[in-house]
């Protein structure tokens, strides 16, 4: 008779965490697979979903409409459009079942992530197909935003284990004293398109695996992979009204929610200036507030790759076109700048240009696609002003156009500006769009001055063959994560705990051993003996 994960944990069974594996799409068999999910979710589109409230399916008159970027005209589906009113039943909804959630075990709670992870490895495939044709990853990235799901339930599940036990306190003769871990209360979290799955995943399942409740508002840009998830905390059988589903536009609903006062704790990943606007809201205590509101924010980036006069320039311009473009440059963590040491400032920019020359621009149904659409339209129109402000900042050596597609999709060349002054808007402001600004740096100080010159602190790399200046860089250089001689890109959970300092967040160090403690606080008891 198989073993429950709590009898596991009893007998010490199971198994260390370990990252999920990527899928090697050079095998047949791997991209054969890959090719019927994409039929298999193809035969799905279109269709309607409603909102998950107390596990009551709600549909409305109002739709908020999924469409593929890299065809516009293609309906991904049509979502139920949530109101005040509907935000208001998910948070009641939330207040009551989170009187019930709170007092089932750690054990029981992490086992839902445990189950709902291995749905995931199940349908990894199919999971991948929605990210494809709603955001437009290529296969690689929609890979990777699936493992990193499936890692964040396996991590949680055992860090919530681990802060189950009591803390260990200094003894007094006379007293028995715990210190543990308790929940807080209703939730909000709001996840970004950019990582559709992995974020809201881990956002998510932190709150609940921690005993709390939550109320989701996802992206607007991607509410069927959202809708995905739902499906499968149903499928495990995660009690009605500790995860509801409200997709609804942020001026409203998002606004609404946050600023209840019944809300405990928002989660967000998202803009500098959305971000700003929920610490803003989530500060005010409304009648009826009882507590100071936490906001777990994660705002973005102007991210920066420094290259030394001495090291391998190959690898380091492998680094920089991997951070600059992998998923159209769409990722917080992006390099948008490469800071080069002037004495090989020509040569990096020429190996630069021509490895990003070699991109393929392509829609990301197809294996070979490095570079898929932008997200949106605005997305698109937005990238596309930066371009031109870069022409005038800098000089165009690659890109800066349009790809056009019969299907009219949001594809932009991969775009690379060079001689860019370090305080130019293209060097400052974020783009997050695949425009890559170079900086020629007068010595490697100077290159670390730069670095830090922007408001944001998220990632960062720097190659060198110097020790010296590689322990330098740990010290000197402020941001949140850095690289030293890899690309800035590509964070692990378990293995690089995620989050940045400055206009970059909250540094919640997502997938690290601290990040559930943002969902808890301590409560001590002390007994007389």
């Amino acid at each position: 008779m198989p073993t429950t994960v709590q009898q596991e944990v009893q007998m010490g069974a199971l198994p260390v965490f370990r990252n999920e594996p990527f899928t090697d799409f050079s095998k047949p068999e791997n991209e054969k697979v890959m090719k019927e999910a994409l039929k298999t979710v193809r035969g799905q589109l279109g269709r309607q979903y409603p909102l998950v409230i107390n596990g009551e399916k709600i549909e409305t008159t109002d739709w908020i409409v999924s469409t593929n970027p890299s065809a516009p005209g293609e309906v991904i589906g049509k979502f139920s459009k949530a109101t005040k009113d509907h935000a208001e039943k998910a948070m009641q909804s939330a207040l009551i079942a989170f009187e019930s959630w709170k007092k089932v075990a750690p054990e029981d709670r992490a086992q839902y992530l445990f189950k709902a992870s291995k749905i995931m490895q199940d349908r990894k495939y199919e999971l991948a197909a929605w990210l494809i044709l709603e955001i437009g990853k290529n296969w690689a990235e929609a890979d990777a935003d699936v493992a990193e799901a499936i890692d964040f339930c396996e991590y949680y599940g055992r860090e919530m284990l681990r802060l189950a036990n009591p803390a260990p306190l200094v003894p007094v003769e006379g007293e028995k004293n715990v210190l543990r871990y308790i929940p807080l209360g209703v939730g909000i979290v709001i996840p970004p398109w950019n990582f559709p799955l992995a974020i809201l995943v881990g956002m998510t399942t932190a709150a609940i695996v921690s005993g709390n409740t939550v109320v989701l508002k996802p992206s607007s840009d991607t509410p069927a992979i959202a809708y995905q998830f739902i499906k499968i905390m149903e499928e495990v059988g995660l009690p009605k009204g500790v995860l509801n589903f409200v997709p609804g536009p942020g001026a409203a609903v998002g606004d609404y929610l946050v600023g209840h006062p019944k809300t405990r704790f928002i989660a967000f990943t998202g803009s500098k200036e959305v971000g700003l606007h929920i610490n803003e809201l989530a500060a005010k205590t409304p009648k009826g507030q009882l507590w100071i509101k936490r906001v777990v924010a994660e705002m973005g980036g102007k991210d920066s790759i420094i290259v030394d006069k001495d090291t391998n320039l190959d690898v380091a311009a492998d680094g920089i076109v991997a951070a600059a473009y992998g998923f159209s440059g769409q990722k917080c963590s992006a390099c948008s700048r490469a800071i080069i040491h002037k004495d090989v400032y020509d040569q990096v920019v020429e190996k630069v240009v021509e490895r990003t020359n070699k991109l393929i621009v392509n829609t990301p149904e197809d294996r070979g696609t490095n570079m898929g659409p932008v997200a949106s339209k605005s997305a698109f129109e937005g990238i596309l002003e930066y371009i031109e402000i870069g022409k005038k900042e800098g000089r165009l050596l690659a890109g800066g156009k349009v790809k056009e597609t019969a299907e009219k999709g949001f594809f932009i060349e991969p775009t690379i500006i060079a001689d860019v002054s370090p305080t130019a808007r293209i060097a400052q402001e974020e783009i997050f769009g695949p425009v890559l600004a170079m900086i020629k740096a007068e010595s490697w100080d100077d290159a670390l001055a730069i670095a830090n010159n922007t408001e944001f602190g998220l990632t960062g790399a720097a190659y060198t063959n110097s020790r010296e200046k590689l322990d330098q860089a740990a010290e000197d250089f402020h941001c949140g994560n850095l690289y030293l001689n890899r690309k800035c890109t590509g964070a692990l959970v378990g293995v690089h705990p995620f989050g940045g300092f400055n206009m970059s967040g909250t540094d919640s160090k997502a997938g690290g051993p601290d990040y559930l403690f943002l969902f808890t606080q301590g409560k001590v008891v002390t007994e007389k003996i």
